[in-house]
């Protein structure tokens, strides 16, 4: 496995200051040298993985659950289509409990929506405590899609990094740790993924003709994606650019970052000094 001494969020955490997309290698494996059998070792300790990350989640939830903890996790997963955020869903969080996961695909604003705030949407869905909440793109999408489609003049979206910065950091001083992450995938291997949409019939389903016109617009999408990156890549809620033109890698990294959060939260099962344990087995017995 790779060596773990510098821990993930250390490799793959944004330095304060500009932020230039173009110069993180879409390919690299943080983590991983180069003679490391990383895919076929990320594949074998899928398992393991699973089960720590289920046991934290569970320990969490029962801190909530007993003690009334308020403690709970927000994981936001932004990248450009086909950056892989279903799969790290659907395989990076793998063998955690359905139950204490909350899921949350955000599109386009819906009429409703856009009557309110724009955090409105998202205030709704947060995880309570106890849970792990997971963001299929966010409310950086009114920021990031709005700019590079010119959806709106600057003085209406960009004042709102302030308001997403001050919106993090009530989360975390509400006992919501937040854990950003960009899925940094290159132009080439979109195209590589959208062709495979159409090729295949069990991905078809997923192909939407409105993003052969988001291509168009690549370089405008990587410029808003850079200041929304600086300008929200705060010490309460800071930024992972993960590399994820390999599938393998940006499952078992996404991971890791999870992993990492929980560890450093350190759950543990509530003691229950309020019960008799002998009185209560003998209830038991005799039932």
């Amino acid at each position: 496995m790779a060596k773990t001494k510098t821990s993930m969020r250390q490799r793959l955490g944004l330095p304060p200051g500009p932020v230039d997309l173009s110069g993180i290698d879409t390919t690299a494996t943080p983590g991983f040298g180069p003679a490391d059998p990383g895919k076929e070792a990320t594949l074998a300790a899928r398992e393991e993985i699973g089960r720590e990350l289920a046991d934290l989640q569970e320990r969490m939830a029962a801190e909530a659950e007993v003690l009334g903890s308020p403690r709970r996790v927000l994981l936001v997963l932004q990248g450009m289509d086909a950056s892989g955020k279903d799969g790290v869903i659907k395989r990076g969080l793998q063998g955690m409990n359905p139950k204490w996961l909350h899921i949350k695909a955000f599109k386009a604003p819906t009429i409703q929506e856009r009557r309110h705030h724009f955090l409105w949407r998202i205030q709704r869905v947060l995880p309570p405590a106890g849970v792990i909440g997971v963001f299929d793109r966010s409310h950086y999408e009114d920021v990031v899609a709005v700019a590079a489609r010119s959806l709106a003049p600057q003085e209406v979206w960009r004042p709102r990094f302030e308001e997403i910065n001050a919106f993090e950091r009530s989360l975390v001083d509400d006992g919501c740790a937040v854990v950003k992450v960009f899925l940094h995938i290159s132009r080439d291997y979109q195209l590589e993924r959208q062709l495979r949409r159409l090729e295949r019939p069990d991905k078809r389903w997923k192909f939407n003709e409105a993003d052969i016109e988001d291509r168009r617009h690549w370089e405008d999408f990587q410029l808003a994606y850079e200041e929304a990156l600086e300008r929200c890549n705060t010490p309460a809620a800071p930024w992972f650019v993960v590399p994820a033109d390999h599938k393998w890698y940006r499952m078992w990294a996404v991971s890791q970052l999870l992993l990492e959060t929980l560890r450093e939260l350190d759950p543990t099962y509530p003691d229950r000094p309020e019960l008799d344990i002998p009185a209560l087995k003998r209830r038991l017995l005799t039932s």
